[in-house]
């Protein structure tokens, strides 16, 4: 899954688009300007194919959010639901209105889906998560982000809980730095606690750049430990699961792009996101020669289907 260079698609655009290696696009600000605008790209982007591309965003709310004021409908960081209800029920509702809201405009802009919610937990310590959780518990994030999940799957759009196992306890930006979370297996498992709360609404997971080395020498998106033995295994995960961007320094120490695809890949994710450098995803896309199974190219296949299935 890879970004486009600008507002309309390239002849670069259309060339990379059409690799058998890409299921689809993920989009930035820098793709974005009017509603018109961004219509007509994802509309061009979806025309492409059959099946057509699947088409994310990052538009959680507060500061993570390409799609701005005034000319799209904004949301407020998840953070201060839970500051502006004291009630839970009001605080669960606001946060499935919200879902509600964002699933509305993604739809009417052909969007398919965002990548969240952000099920990381606020320890105060990381300042790349901060009021982006929805709290400092697992049970208020839990609960907020179960209401938010319900708001988007009311109009049937898939959600992306990220990012697993948890990037809230460590103060370390994985866009720029390797974090390192040294905690004891039952600490983890306080972040990991959401994913299986609100599982049955979670259509896929996001992996984290953050590496847990009491467990695995890998970072997370790139161990078969925490995909394949916890994920899947113990918390019985049958959706879709991301890496996060090959680009961010966190993935750097797996090796090149072509090293970094196939660890995630064989590792178990499901789809690898290659976002902003354009002459290495030319490179990927040259270079990367994945080997699956039969059995895991359907399964993958059936796993993305989800991700454009509309429920209602």
């Amino acid at each position: 899954m890879c970004g486009v260079e600008s507002l309309t698609l390239t002849e670069n655009d259309l060339r990379r688009l059409s690799h058998p290696l890409v299921g689809g696009v993920i989009l930035f600000a820098r793709n974005v300007k009017s509603r018109h605008q961004l219509r007509a790209l994802c509309d061009h982007i979806h025309a492409i194919r059959t099946p057509p591309l699947v088409i994310g965003i990052d538009q959680e709310g507060g500061r993570v959010q390409r799609l701005r004021a005034p000319r799209f409908k904004t949301l407020p960081p998840m953070g201060s639901i839970r500051k502006r209800h004291s009630e839970k029920n009001k605080a669960c509702l606001a946060a499935f209105r919200l879902g509600r809201r964002l699933a509305a405009e993604l739809i009417d802009l052909s969007i398919d889906f965002s990548f969240a919610p952000v099920l990381d937990i606020d320890y105060g310590k990381s300042a790349v998560i901060g009021n982006r959780s929805f709290g400092e518990d697992f049970h208020v994030v839990s609960l907020l982000a179960g209401g938010f999940c319900r708001g988007l799957r009311s109009f049937g759009v898939a959600t992306v809980g990220k990012h697993f196992p948890g990037h809230g306890f460590v103060e370390a930006d994985s866009h720029t730095e390797m974090p390192e979370d040294t905690r004891d297996f039952f600490d983890i498992s306080l972040d990991m606690a959401p994913y299986l709360v609100i599982s049955d609404h979670l259509t896929s997971v996001m992996m984290a750049h953050v590496r847990y080395p009491n467990h695995d020498k890998m970072p997370a998106g790139f161990s078969s430990f925490w995909i394949n033995d916890v994920l899947r295994g113990k918390l019985k995960f049958t959706g879709l699961v991301f890496s996060d961007d090959l680009g961010m320094v966190g993935a750097h120490s797996v090796g090149d792009w072509v090293a970094r695809a196939n660890a995630a890949f064989i590792a178990g994710c499901d789809v690898v996101l290659a976002c902003n450098e354009f002459d290495a995803i030319d490179d990927l896309l040259t270079r990367w020669k994945p080997v699956y199974s039969e059995d895991r190219f359907n399964m993958l296949q059936k796993r993305w289907s989800q991700m454009t299935k509309r429920s209602s």
